[in-house]
C-alpha cells in the first residue's frame, strides 16, 4: 500500500467535506492534498505523519495553522480570501496565494500538527442545556457541580450565563454577550439550574482571556462559517468576565480525583463532555465511565454528552447524539444549533 493511498491522511483530507468545494476550505483541502501527492511543500508539511489514525484530524490542525499565520496579518495576499479577515476573492484562485505561506512556515506548521483541534465550539452548550434540564428532572436537585473534562478553554462551563432562543422556549440572561438563536429543541422545557461550582480539564490547556489565547481558538474556526466567529467572541467576553479554572490533566484521573471529592447532598454533579470520545484512547474513556460508576454510591453524578455515535452507521446520514448517562434523548450539530429532542 502506498503511504498516500486512500486510507492516509492525505486522502482523508482531500475527502474531509466529501469533495465539495462549495467554500474555501473545501478548495483548500483538495489544493493541499493535490500537492501531497506531487511531492510539493504539503509532503514536507505531512512527512512522519502520512499514516496518522483519522481521529488525530490533521487535515484540521494543519488548515487551523495556516488560519493562525493570516488571523496575525502575516499573510495578506491569502488573507483576501479568508471571509474571517473579510477577504471575498475567488477561492478556486488561492493555490498562489498560498503555496508561499506554506513555505515560508514550514517549521512552524510542522509544530501546529501538534495541537489538537480545539474549537471549543460554544454552540455545543445547547447540548449541555438539553442534558443539565433532563438531568434536573430525573433527580430533582437544581444545585449543580459542572465538570468538564477536555474542556479546552473551559467556554462550555459557561452555558448558563448564556442565551439560548429556541421554538417555543427561551433560556438565560436576557443580557447576555451571546446569544444563541435558532436552537430548535420544540418540547424542550429548560430548567433552572444553580452553577455553584465549574471546572474543567484537558491535556493542553490555554487562557482564552488573552489575545494570544483568544486567538489560538479563533484559528479552528472554519473561517466560511462567520456565524461561529462571532458566538466564540461573544462567549471570550463572558469568560473574561466569569474566568474558569481548568486544570492539566487527562480525563479519566481528573474525573476520578474531583469525584472522590466531598460534596453536599442537594449538589448533582454532572460531568459534561462533547466531541472529545474520538480524540481520547479508548481505555481512557472506559477508565472514565468507571470512575463515575463508582462514584454513582456516593453522591448524585450524571454523566451528559454531545458526541458522535460509537459506531457510525456504514450509510445514511447521522448526527451527534446528546447523551444523558446511556441515554439518547436528541441530537444537534457539530456546531449545536438546532436541537431535536427524542420522542
Amino acid at each position: 500500500m502506498s503511504a498516500y493511498d486512500g486510507a492516509t491522511v492525505v486522502e482523508r483530507m482531500r475527502n474531509h467535506w466529501g469533495g465539495s468545494t462549495d467554500h474555501l476550505y473545501g478548495v483548500l483541502v483538495r489544493e493541499l492534498a493535490d500537492d501531497a501527492d506531487r511531492g510539493g511543500v504539503v509532503r514536507d508539511i505531512l512527512r512522519g505523519r502520512e499514516d496518522a489514525p483519522p481521529g488525530d484530524m490533521v487535515q484540521l490542525r494543519l488548515l487551523a495553522g495556516i488560519h493562525r499565520i493570516v488571523l496575525r496579518g502575516d499573510a495578506p495576499d491569502l488573507a483576501r480570501f479568508y471571509p474571517s479577515m473579510g477577504g471575498t476573492a475567488e477561492r478556486y484562485a488561492v493555490w498562489p496565494a498560498l503555496e508561499p505561506v506554506l513555505r515560508d512556515h514550514v517549521a512552524e506548521l510542522r509544530a501546529g500538527l501538534d495541537v489538537a483541534p480545539q474549537t471549543n465550539e460554544v454552540g455545543r452548550s445547547l447540548a449541555l442545556l438539553a442534558g443539565l434540564s433532563e438531568a434536573v428532572r430525573r433527580t430533582g436537585l437544581h444545585r449543580v457541580r459542572l465538570l468538564e473534562p477536555g474542556a479546552s478553554a473551559g467556554l462550555n462551563l459557561l452555558v448558563d450565563r448564556f442565551r439560548f432562543v429556541g421554538d417555543g422556549w427561551a433560556a438565560g440572561p436576557e443580557d447576555a454577550h451571546l446569544v444563541l438563536e435558532g436552537c430548535g429543541g420544540a418540547g424542550l422545557v429548560p430548567a433552572a439550574v444553580e452553577v455553584v461550582e465549574r471546572r474543567g480539564c484537558d491535556l493542553d490547556p490555554f487562557d482564552a482571556t488573552t489575545s494570544d489565547g483568544a486567538a489560538h481558538l479563533r484559528s479552528f474556526v472554519w473561517p466560511h462559517m462567520p456565524e461561529r466567529d462571532s458566538r466564540l467572541v461573544a462567549a471570550l467576553a463572558t469568560l473574561r468576565e466569569t474566568p474558569v479554572a481548568v486544570d492539566r490533566a487527562g480525563a479519566a484521573h481528573w474525573v476520578r480525583d474531583r469525584l472522590a471529592e466531598p460534596v453536599a447532598d442537594d449538589v448533582l454533579t454532572v460531568v459534561w463532555h462533547s466531541i472529545t470520545r474520538m480524540y481520547w484512547p479508548k481505555e481512557e474513556y472506559a477508565a472514565m465511565l468507571a470512575a463515575i460508576d463508582e462514584a454513582r454510591p456516593r453522591m448524585p453524578v450524571v454523566r451528559v454528552a454531545l458526541e458522535d455515535p460509537e459506531v457510525l452507521p456504514e450509510s445514511g446520514s447521522w448526527r451527534p447524539q446528546v447523551e444523558v448517562d446511556d441515554d439518547v434523548i436528541g441530537w444537534c450539530t457539530h456546531h449545536g444549533p438546532p436541537l431535536e429532542l427524542s420522542p
